[in-house]
């Protein structure tokens, strides 16, 4: 499915990845999740192109890697759905909405309540401090498919480090830790 430079495409037979500037991603488990929600202004592309795939009512999980405005836009979307980011983005959430979202509009209107990420059925939260100090990456190893928000890109470039909630100390190490991970498939946050 296409619309101009978006797409919608099935990753593996499990995964499938909304690109609308900001990646979403579909789980299609027993309980389906979605991996960030994207962009709101790209809200049309989601109901348009990702209902089609599995129902939105149907998504039980949503996961955001950080808590930027560009990956939890549409996070209202999915009305049956829990919603879980770390811990530390959480904290960093209720000290400073604004610095986390980092847009006003999208700050005001994230009023969610957020459980700790967890991991699932065969796909596992690693914490990966850099571009926020709370940002995840999920790896899903039966497919050997790293989830990696804006930690990694698939330019071989790293996410920013010089954000509000950035901790630009903790980043070589977080991508020292994600060497060891011999992933397949590289799902990032943005396709840049």
């Amino acid at each position: 499915m296409t619309g101009s430079s978006y797409i919608v495409r099935s990753i593996s037979k499990k995964v499938w990845k909304l690109n609308a500037d900001s990646n979403v991603y579909l789980l299609l488990f027993e309980e389906p999740i979605v991996i960030d929600t994207g962009r709101r202004s790209n809200r049309d592309l989601l109901v348009r192109f990702l209902d089609k795939v599995c129902p939105l009512n149907k998504v039980k999980h949503v996961i955001f890697t950080h808590l930027h405005y560009d990956h939890i836009g549409n996070f209202d979307l999915f009305k049956n759905a829990e919603f879980y980011a770390s811990a530390k983005e959480i904290e960093d959430l209720k000290k400073n909405p604004y610095k986390t979202v980092m847009d006003e509009y999208m700050a005001k209107k994230f009023d969610i309540e957020l459980k700790p990420a967890k991991d699932f059925d065969n796909l596992y939260v690693i914490d990966t401090p850099g571009h926020t100090r709370g940002s995840i990456c999920l790896w899903y190893p039966e497919e050997r498919i790293l989830f990696s928000g804006d930690t990694i890109f698939n330019n071989k470039k790293i996410g920013r480090v010089d954000l509000p909630t950035s901790d630009p100390k903790r980043m070589n190490l977080t991508i020292m830790k994600l060497v060891h991970y011999n992933f397949k498939i590289l799902c990032p946050g943005h396709d840049y």
